[in-house]
C-alpha cells in the first residue's frame, strides 16, 4: 500500500488557520486573569479553612470530641463552597449590567 508525502510547498489544515501573514496573532487568555486568582483563593480556603477548623475546635473548643470537630469542619467547608457560588453569581450580574449599558450608550 502506497502513501501519499506532502510536498514542501503544500500545507495541512494545521498549517493554515485561517489568517493572512500579515494579521496578528490573538493571544489572550481565554479566561481573565481576575477568575484564576478567585478561583485560587477559594481552592486554598476550601483546603486550609476545614482541616484549621477541625484542629482548632478538636483541641480548643470541644475538648478532643472529634464528632464535633468534623462536623464544624463540614460546616466551614459549606460556608466557603456557598461564598464562592455567592461571588461568581455577583460577578455574573455585574457582566450583564455593564453589557446593559453599553448597549443603552450605543443607542
Amino acid at each position: 500500500m502506497a502513501s501519499r508525502r506532502i510536498g514542501t510547498s503544500e500545507k495541512t489544515y494545521l498549517d493554515n488557520d485561517g489568517k493572512g501573514a500579515s494579521e496578528p496573532s490573538n493571544i489572550t487568555p481565554a479566561v481573565p486573569s481576575s477568575v484564576i486568582w478567585k478561583l485560587l483563593s477559594f481552592t486554598f480556603g476550601m483546603i486550609t479553612l476545614p482541616i484549621g477548623t477541625y484542629f482548632f475546635t478538636l483541641n480548643y473548643v470541644f475538648s478532643g470530641n472529634s464528632t464535633f470537630a468534623g462536623a464544624t469542619a463540614a460546616v466551614m467547608a459549606n460556608v466557603v463552597l456557598i461564598a464562592y457560588v455567592v461571588v461568581a453569581m455577583k460577578e455574573d450580574q455585574s457582566e450583564r449590567q455593564e453589557e446593559e449599558e453599553k448597549k443603552k450608550k450605543s443607542l
